[in-house]
């Protein structure tokens, strides 16, 4: 006697799941303009390296078997092992089973087990009411018996990198592990992202709006859910697969270094024109960032949300960096509620996974006004300051035209290389506002007003100017902007050794 008919079993178990929830509903997800989950997986990994984990997890009853709507398992990215965890559409349309529920579960233990990044592909509709199994009169799964999964995502975020793409319209708990990741991201005409659908928003408020209108790209790409929008599920594995390679498999890891053809003192002649002698004109601070770090480099992390900060990864002489920067064409580049907020993610993304900051100062301080008061500016201002000032990781700084008010202490991370390009300012305030505020009553009974505040301007330029600063060793040095490049490739060099004593988790006090 063998165990031929319970082998044949498991192999009749496993076609049944490759098959998702049949030819027709495959069909109807490339109708829709989206892939089946394997077919999504096969797309990201390298060829033939997906290596699937209980897929014979389901509902059996009598001969019928209903597959477990999660595909978990790991594969190579760019020849680095991951762990991948995606939701299957195609069955009872990705409802979370509590099947499904440890699949997605163990997955972010096995992350951390093995310490791998962990890449969630997520299409799912959260909970049922009942379940996968549909039966009437009975609870679908909750978290009252434990929250585990929440415990196995809260311990995976702090030690490998975790990457999340909402693929199709993703609800409740899997809207919330697309937001824990440190990576996020949605396709812009095929993706919603919701904590709850238009049926439950009408029965619940009222309101009769669309999966679109409720959580779209044109919504979450502009508040911050999603860290960015991609074209279509392509452009979603090449972003996927550009962050990673920026990123160490965990935090015990050293980031990888890529070959760079860049010399490493290279001048770029644009950088001496860039930042404008009047102090009103706005500059494309992109052209800085491109001009210093390795060519072609710079990968923009959550380009529409907190639009007057400019944060992203790149890479200086083949090693990976986080750039930080403001951007004078919004709001001159102040400081912005949802600008600090912006910020403190990314610092802290840098700062876990032991890259270092490059920052491009020109800040003219908080974003003042009543929209800026109503937003709660200061309060997220205080907590971006103390998440830099919590960092471990080396900084350099690199102050190109303004440095005010206590918003500067966002860009200078603690013991921090500063350096100054000669177009650089620093004091309270800006001049203009700080003139007015300081002199408003001797302006206003001039002779000539006008004349006498350019005269006040003018006095307090020279007060400003960053050559008294550099005379006191208020910065480490002053630079041609053309030197900066080979500066900051001289530095990552200088900080190798740093670095590697810094590898593990890291952990911070409380914040405001």
């Amino acid at each position: 006697m063998s165990w031929k008919r319970e082998a044949e079993e498991i192999r009749r178990r496993r076609e049944i799941a490759a098959e998702h929830g049949g030819a027709e509903a495959v069909a109807r997800q490339h109708e829709r303009g989206r892939l089946a989950v394997r077919e999504r997986i096969a797309a990201l990994s390298d060829k033939g390296s997906f290596r699937e984990v209980g897929s014979v997890a389901g509902v059996a009853e009598g001969s019928a078997f209903q597959p477990s709507n999660a595909v978990i398992g790991t594969a190579e990215i760019e020849g680095r092992r991951c762990v991948i965890s995606g939701d299957d559409f195609t069955v009872r349309g990705g409802a979370y089973s509590p099947a499904g529920m440890a699949k997605a579960e163990y997955a972010d233990r096995l992350a951390v087990q093995r310490r791998m990044p962990v890449v969630r592909l997520l299409e799912a509709g959260g909970a049922t009411i009942s379940g996968i199994s549909g039966v009437r009169g009975r609870s679908g799964y909750d978290f009252v018996k434990g929250a585990t999964s929440n415990q196995a995502l809260v311990e995976a975020r702090a030690t490998v990198p975790m990457v999340s793409a909402a693929l199709g319209p993703v609800a409740g708990f899997p809207a919330a592990r697309l937001a824990a990741s440190h990576f996020s991201l949605m396709t812009r005409a095929t993706s919603q992202v919701l904590v709850g659908g238009p049926a439950l928003v009408g029965r619940a408020t009222g309101e009769e709006v669309s999966k679109e209108e409720l959580g779209g790209a044109q919504v979450h790409g502009a508040n911050g859910v999603v860290d960015n929008v991609a074209e279509d599920e392509a452009d979603v594995w090449d972003q996927i697969r550009r962050f990673l390679s920026y990123l160490p498999s965990s935090v015990w890891d050293a980031a990888p270094v890529a070959p760079c053809d860049d010399p490493v003192d290279r001048a770029e002649e644009s950088l001496l024109a860039l930042v404008p002698r009047e102090s009103r004109r706005a500059y494309k601070m992109r052209r800085a960032i491109e001009g210093v770090v390795d060519r072609d480099s710079f990968f923009e992390l959550t380009p529409r949300y907190g639009r007057t900060q400019i944060t992203g990864l790149a890479r200086l002489d083949g090693h990976a960096v986080g750039v930080l920067a403001n951007d004078p064409y919004v709001y001159g580049g102040s400081m912005s509620a949802d600008g600090a907020q912006k910020v403190r993610r990314f610092v802290e993304l840098c700062d876990t996974f032991h890259l270092p900051i490059v920052s491009l100062m020109d800040e003219p301080g908080f974003m003042i006004g009543t929209r800026a008061e109503a937003a709660g500016t200061i309060r997220y201002g205080v907590e971006a300051l103390f998440a830099v000032q919590q960092t471990r990781v080396p900084w350099f700084t690199v102050i190109l035209r303004r440095s005010f008010g206590v918003a500067a202490g966002v860009h200078l991370g603690p013991g921090g290389v500063v350096v100054a390009w000669p177009s650089a300012q620093s004091g309270a305030l800006p001049l203009e506002s700080g003139v007015a505020l300081a002199y408003g009553k001797e302006i206003a009974a001039s002779p000539d007003p006008e004349a006498r505040r350019r005269e006040l301007e003018a006095e307090m330029a020279e007060a400003q100017s960053i050559f008294p600063r550099a005379e006191d060793f208020g910065v480490h040095d002053l630079i041609d902007p053309r030197e900066t490049r080979a500066r900051l490739c001289e530095w990552i060099g200088e900080i190798q050794a740093e670095l590697a004593s810094q590898r593990g988790p890291r952990g911070y006090t409380a914040r405001p």
